[in-house]
């Protein structure tokens, strides 16, 4: 679907109206990660994405898979315990860019070399690519590193044209997985694009590889009621991109967190992209902005707000995730980076918004700010998680050394989130296995 089909698209799409917001409720985080830092030091590493993995046989085993960036992935126990570190791709030249992972996705039961296989995907920003990793659950087990990489060889840029493209960094970002009975598809987004691409993945000789099944183009600018066109806040040549991104793959539904903008619903049938729905919208939506040169970035006019934006989410919207419960019932999560919170709506109808919440400071952890990336699963995991488990990246953890700016990710009990709303959210364990992908 090109960006002239959508052309017409204003914000007359979805008005959000309705009473003010109530304020966030708290919630505390149980366990969280060793802190990582950006620095030489430490090996440039800056947590952003995390995926839960369900162990098939001892859930207490599960996994937490979570993204540095140029630092690769770091694989987590359900104790916030570090168990494996796997680095991204060097660069292939001098003038290269190197590896760089972004965000992170798990499929389960991929037919890979005549054997089901859980994969861990991975949109590596610095090279363009899917990378894609073999999770084995006997290496958990036996307390030996669980991931394998199993990219194939010969796997091309998901969006570049060329090598020399690649190096411009207009490259994979955000990402989101989701089997379909046999076959298994990720979600990709463009960074400083508005675009997003469907691959569906392929066995290699026993190696993933995948090929494009569809794509789509956001809109980069919009009509506001009052008739004038605004296009969202970015730096010069950039445009509105996407990065938090998650598919309910029981309602074969995309939701896409485009970063000044709002949140988007796309259906897919039959793996290809329909018509997107823009289903909430950041306050700052149709404010007017201007660029400082000096400081490299946007100055939003807010005196000059024409209140066209919505009421729940703060720019950055960023990481989405899903938590399910029976009847097609549960919850869409959307972290509202430029506030601290993370917005609830329902999963079902029109996506209704129920409430906000914050991770806060407790005796465990500190609280969760700027986050990027957040992963649910509803299932019980051992007795560590017995209600399901909710993990969210902090994008200021607590320093343990000095001065220095570290991140990482917090594990929080669904009962704690669901039990903190006024009227509770639904604890559902039994009614969906991430597993069951028919």
């Amino acid at each position: 679907m090109s960006a002239s089909a959508l052309s017409t698209l204003t914000a007359a799409l979805l008005m959000v109206t309705g009473a003010a917001a109530p304020q966030p409720v708290p919630v505390s985080a149980r366990v969280e990660t060793p802190a990582v830092y950006d620095d030489e030091a430490g090996g440039n590493a800056d947590a952003d994405d995390p995926a839960v993995w369900v162990d098939p046989r001892h859930s207490g085993r599960s996994l937490v898979i979570a993204t540095l960036k140029e630092a690769g992935l770091d694989v987590y126990d359900l104790d916030g315990r570090r168990l494996q570190r796997i680095t991204a791709p060097a660069a292939p030249g001098e003038d290269a860019a190197p590896g760089r992972f972004n965000n992170v996705d798990v499929v389960y039961g991929f037919e890979l070399g005549g054997k089901k296989t859980d994969l861990a995907l991975v949109s590596d920003r610095g090279r363009d690519r899917v990378r894609a990793y073999a999770i084995d659950p006997a290496a958990v087990a036996a307390g030996r590193p669980p991931l394998r990489d199993v990219t194939a060889a010969d796997v091309a840029p998901v969006f570049s044209a060329s090598e020399t493209d690649v190096d411009e960094q207009r490259t994979a970002y955000g990402l989101a997985a989701f089997s379909d009975d046999d076959n298994a598809y990720v979600a990709v987004s463009r960074r400083s694009e508005t675009r997003v691409r469907l691959l569906k993945l392929e066995d290699r000789d026993g190696r993933v590889g995948y090929r494009t099944r569809d794509t789509l183009d956001l809109p980069g600018s919009f009509t506001l009621p009052n008739g004038r066109s605004w296009t969202p806040c970015a730096d010069p040549g950039d445009h509105a991109q996407v990065e938090g991104m998650v598919v309910d793959q029981e309602k074969h539904v995309l939701y896409a967190a485009q970063e000044d903008v709002g949140l988007w619903r796309v259906e897919l049938d039959d793996e290809e992209f329909e018509r997107p729905e823009l289903i909430d919208r950041v306050r700052e939506y149709g404010t007017p902005w201007t660029y400082d040169a000096e400081e490299e970035e946007c100055v939003i006019d807010t005196a000059n707000d024409p209140g066209y934006g919505g009421k729940h989410l703060s720019a950055d919207a960023e990481g989405t995730t899903i938590y399910h419960a029976a009847d097609g019932k549960g919850y869409l999560l959307a972290s509202s980076q430029g506030d601290n919170t993370f917005a609830v709506y329902e999963r079902q109808g029109r996506n209704a918004y129920l409430g906000s919440f914050t991770v806060t400071d407790s005796a465990a952890t500190d609280g969760v700010q700027h986050s990027d990336g957040a992963a649910v699963v509803n299932v019980p995991l051992g007795r560590s998680f017995p209600k399901g488990l909710l993990v969210t990246h902090d994008g200021e953890a607590m320093p343990a050394d000095g001065d220095r700016e570290g991140t990482n990710f917090k594990f929080t009990g669904w009962e704690s989130v669901a039990g903190a709303f006024p009227k509770p959210l639904k604890i559902d364990t039994n009614s969906f296995d991430p597993r069951d992908t028919d």
